[in-house]
Order: C-alpha cells, then sequence, then structure tokens
C-alpha cells in the first residue's frame, strides 16, 4: 500500500472515531508493523506543523487522536456552541488538580486535604468527563476511588501524567500517592508563616504609632 495513501487511512480513522485510538486499532485496519504505523505518524505531524494545518495529532497515553491546535481555539469557539467548553469553578479545579496528582484518591481523601464537601465539584468534573471511577480501594468500606480521564489529558495538553510539573515539596508513597498527613502538615506551615508574618506587620505599625505619638507629644511640650 503506498505511503500517502496509509496516510490518508490513517487520518480518516482519527477525525471518524472521534476519540483516542490505539496502535493495535490501527494496525488491525492497516495490516501493517507498529513501528511503520508509529513512523508514519510522527511523519504525519510534522506535516501538520510544516503546513501550519489548523490540526495536530496528538498522543494520548499509547493512543492517537486528532484534535484542532491550541493556538486556534479562540476563533473556533466563536462558532460552535460553546456549551461545550467546560466552565469550572476554582473549587473545582483545587480537585481536578488533587485527583490528577494523585491517582486513585477517594472523596474522603480529597474533602480531607481541602477541609470542604467537594461532592459538587466532583459532580461537576464527572459530568465534563475530566475524571472518572478508578476502583473501589481494599481497605474499610471499600470505598470508591477516582481519576483523571484522557479527556483531561487532550484537553490540557498532556501526554501522560508524567508530564504534570514536579511538586517537591510533596512526599510521595510506595503507591505513587500523596501523604496526605505530610500535606496537612504543610499547609499548617505555611499558614502559621503567614500568621506570623501578620503578626510581624502589625507590631509593626503599631511601632509607627506609638513614634507618632511620641514625636506629637515632644511637638506639644516644645510649643
Amino acid at each position: 500500500m503506498e505511503r500517502e495513501k496509509i496516510k490518508g487511512i490513517i487520518e480518516g480513522i482519527l477525525f471518524a472515531s472521534g476519540r483516542p485510538v490505539t496502535l493495535q486499532e490501527l494496525q488491525t485496519s492497516l495490516e501493517i508493523k507498529l513501528k511503520e504505523i508509529t513512523n508514519i505518524i510522527s511523519e504525519m505531524q510534522e506535516e501538520y506543523k510544516d503546513q501550519k494545518r489548523g490540526i495536530e495529532i496528538v498522543k494520548v497515553d499509547d493512543k492517537y487522536t486528532l484534535s484542532s491546535k491550541k493556538e486556534y481555539h479562540e476563533y473556533i469557539y466563536s462558532i460552535i456552541d460553546k456549551r461545550v467548553k467546560p466552565s469550572l469553578s476554582q473549587a473545582a479545579l483545587e480537585v481536578l488538580a488533587i485527583i490528577a496528582y494523585n491517582p486513585q484518591i477517594t472523596r474522603a481523601e480529597i474533602e480531607n486535604i481541602r477541609g470542604v464537601n467537594s461532592d459538587a465539584s466532583m459532580y461537576r468534573l464527572l459530568e465534563h468527563n475530566l475524571i472518572e471511577e478508578a476502583g473501589k480501594l481494599d481497605m474499610p468500606g471499600k470505598p470508591m476511588s477516582y481519576k483523571v480521564t484522557e479527556e483531561f489529558l487532550k484537553k490540557f495538553g498532556l501526554n501522560t501524567l508524567a508530564d504534570l510539573p514536579d511538586l517537591p515539596k510533596y512526599k510521595m508513597d510506595e503507591n505513587q500517592q500523596i501523604v496526605i498527613d505530610d500535606l496537612i502538615k504543610e499547609q499548617e506551615k505555611t499558614e502559621n508563616q503567614n500568621n506570623e508574618k501578620i503578626e510581624e506587620q502589625d507590631k509593626e505599625k503599631e511601632q509607627e504609632q506609638d513614634k507618632e505619638v511620641e514625636q506629637d507629644k515632644e511637638e506639644g511640650e516644645d510649643n
């Protein structure tokens, strides 16, 4: 089969599927080696860049999907129904970040970190397919755990969770989970430092006020 025809087939499959497609699925359709498919997709990605196309082939984990380029989103959203664009509150973004950095986390653990009920935010993220259930954990009560979806990776331009910025100040346990106790201690430490700064600022203000009072007294005596 001609190389250009293979490229056309791959583009057609990615466009028609509307979801990330695995290399194995492409191999089943094309009946060629996986390495050759990978090389052809790499060529297509470079061609899309050189030709300044409005679309690109994005790798999500070990799958590929066809997506519009990020730099054109502002023009695209002026045409399509804006209801499809997730509108997330600050609370929902906080929950999303916690789940992204801490796969297979439970609702109770999320609320323990945030200190507030997160039901509404969880529902919103599930509604937009940014998070999904990751299975019940083998612990008392068999709580459901959550993880981010491929849609999350796609929307934020990530290939894998390994592309997320590092969080060096937090410890990870043997299961690659954030150690919640340490996270809470870190939050408490930050709060204490902020409180100490506020107290220092208050003391400085009091000292300045005392100086002003003394100066007023001295000026009064001189007069």
